[in-house]
């Protein structure tokens, strides 16, 4: 093991202004030892109790999510790493493992205070490592709180745009094998000999069911009625391929009457065809109206992820309705609440005025507070989300409450810090509710926890011209 000198040091960037003399002094005080490939230097969860300078070799910093390796960093020779002056840090999030063999040095806890007392040039030298891993980090886990959190959205998505793609999929093939038995009923059909007014009356007729908006709403016992009775006269009438006629019929409006209208303006061998064609046209209809419901759902599906997103928008703030971005938010997170089977209770005041904000950060504070209540909610009974808006003087007030269990006293004052998370590896990074208070104060807003069982709620305030 090679023996460390203060000349060594001074080849580490950090430390190219500490004096020799007191790096000298860490290094007397400093245990030096070698670690084997793939040892590891720390865990999580590990206390950090010295700070560790790298001499020789690599370690690799790493974090697992869903059980696979996240690369987080690597350590160089000359790299610092572990406990430093006036860092608030406790314990390792990482693992720390070694890719060569390495040599160590590592300056222990115990002699922090003496260090920050007596030797000021390397205490400085050392927090300004410190503040600059911090930065770093900072930056590093907010963009993986993204990642995660655009993960976390695009699954739910995907999961929302699957049903409508799917109806679209299964109605047009519906729709193209419906219109390929259309040869025999149009061969019929060319057959009828009818006069202008005849062929004029039937399609007004027509258009008019096609066009008429307000059918009457029917229970399973009326419809199944009026399905039996229309069955009972196409069947008195002698009209062909009757299998989905009746149905149609009564989804369109189609009654008794108006099929004995019909039937007093036209032969009665002409009856069936022209019937069986009023039908492909029925089923048509439907078809297609199936087809534009879903296609309609997924462009609702695209304008929420646009105006949630907020694409179309540079980073200025903008005056808009603080409804627009919670109900988008809503929507994005839909699958996750119907997974955990939430009950979503909106208490929207829509008077209030709108707010001056960059809409595409406040659904950020959306999204993390409402994602946090439905990860609260798993497996709890009866679980329910409440999402109240009111005006409070000059600000806006957005109440996100959940009836789960409730944020233990003892860790309260701790939600809101950098990395501080109560879920399991891999499941978030501690960066949501940090957020949310950076978002928030951007805003000149606030944000306040209050929290015991079966009621947890975080109110958020923006000034209305923030």
């Amino acid at each position: 093991m090679k023996e460390i000198h203060a000349a060594d040091l001074k080849q580490i960037e950090a430390f190219h202004h500490v004096p020799e003399d007191q790096l000298e002094w860490m290094i007397r005080q400093s245990s030096h030892y070698e670690l084997a490939e793939n040892a590891f230097l720390a865990q999580p969860g590990d206390l950090l109790n010295a700070t560790h300078i790298l001499i020789s070799g690599r370690i690799e910093i790493y974090r697992l999510q869903n059980h696979s390796r996240i690369f987080v960093a690597e350590l160089m020779p000359g790299s610092i790493t572990g406990m430093l002056p006036f860092s608030r840090a406790k314990n390792a999030f990482a693992y720390l493992q070694c890719v060569d063999a390495s040599q160590l040095m590592s300056f222990p806890l115990e002699k922090m205070r003496e260090l920050i007392v007596s030797h000021y040039e390397l205490t400085q030298a050392l927090v300004i490592v410190m503040t600059t891993r911090v930065r770093e980090f900072t930056e590093l886990e907010q963009q993986n709180e993204k990642i995660m959190a655009l993960g976390k959205l695009s699954a739910g998505l995907a999961h929302e745009l699957n049903n409508p793609a799917a109806a679209i999929i299964r109605g047009s093939l519906s729709l193209k094998k419906h219109l390929q038995l259309q040869p025999d009923a149009f061969k019929k059909l060319i057959s009828v000999q009818m006069a202008p007014e005849e062929i004029d009356a039937i399609n007004e007729k027509l258009f008019a069911v096609l066009a008429n908006k307000s059918r009457p709403v029917l229970t399973m016992m009326q419809r199944s009625e009026q399905e039996d009775e229309l069955l009972e006269w196409l069947d008195d009438n002698q009209i062909d391929d009757v299998m989905d006629m009746a149905e149609n019929f009564v989804e369109f409006g189609i009654t008794m009457d108006v099929l004995e209208e019909m039937q007093s303006r036209i032969k009665k061998e002409d009856l069936s065809p022209v019937l069986t064609w009023i039908n492909t046209n029925l089923t048509t209809e439907r078809m297609v109206a199936d087809i534009q419901e879903a296609s309609g759902r997924i462009a609702d599906l695209i304008g929420s992820v646009k105006s949630f997103t907020h694409m179309d928008r540079g980073g200025e703030k903008d005056f808009t309705d603080i409804h627009i971005g919670l109900r988008n938010t809503l929507i994005m997170l839909n699958y996750k609440l119907k997974h955990a089977k939430v009950k979503v209770i909106e208490d929207f005041d829509h008077n209030l005025p709108q707010l001056k904000a960059m809409v595409g950060e406040l659904n950020q504070v959306w999204t993390n507070l409402i994602d946090n209540a439905i990860d609260a909610l798993d497996g709890q009974p009866d679980p329910e989300l409440r999402i109240s808006t009111c005006l409070d003087k000059e600000y806006i007030r957005v109440t996100i409450c959940d009836n789960g269990p409730g944020i233990p006293p003892e860790i309260r004052s701790r939600i809101f810090d950098p990395f501080f998370t109560t879920k399991p590896i891999g499941k978030g990074t501690g960066l949501g509710l940090d957020v949310v208070m950076r978002i928030v104060r951007q805003h000149s807003g606030s944000v306040t926890l209050h929290s015991s069982p079966g009621k947890t709620e975080f109110l958020v305030c923006f000034p209305i011209n923030g």
